[in-house]
């Protein structure tokens, strides 16, 4: 399974999940936990999601997400799993 963490963070605005999971819906990436706050009209989005039966590479998919990001005026990266677990070892 490819797990990608992705986090979306800015101005809080209306469509801002749709507009995410439409997009990952669409490279059939599929939503395993989500997680979202808004803190003084601030948005805070964390997903972990399976990438495993997406067409698209995972750096079209981030470079895509980072794009649709600067479209709805927020931003929005992509990680590999694996960096956090790298992480966690040291």
């Amino acid at each position: 399974m490819k797990k990608t963490i992705i986090s979306v963070l800015g101005k809080d605005q209306v469509g801002i999940i749709a507009k995410v999971c439409t997009y990952l819906a669409g490279n059939k990436i599929n939503i395993m936990d989500i997680s979202q706050t808004i803190v003084k009209g601030y948005f805070n989005m964390m997903m972990i999601v399976d990438a495993n039966e997406a067409t698209k590479s995972f750096d079209v998919i981030a470079t895509e997400l980072e794009e649709l990001g600067k479209e709805i005026g927020v931003v929005i990266k992509a990680q590999h799993e694996d960096i956090f677990n790298m992480m966690h070892r040291l």
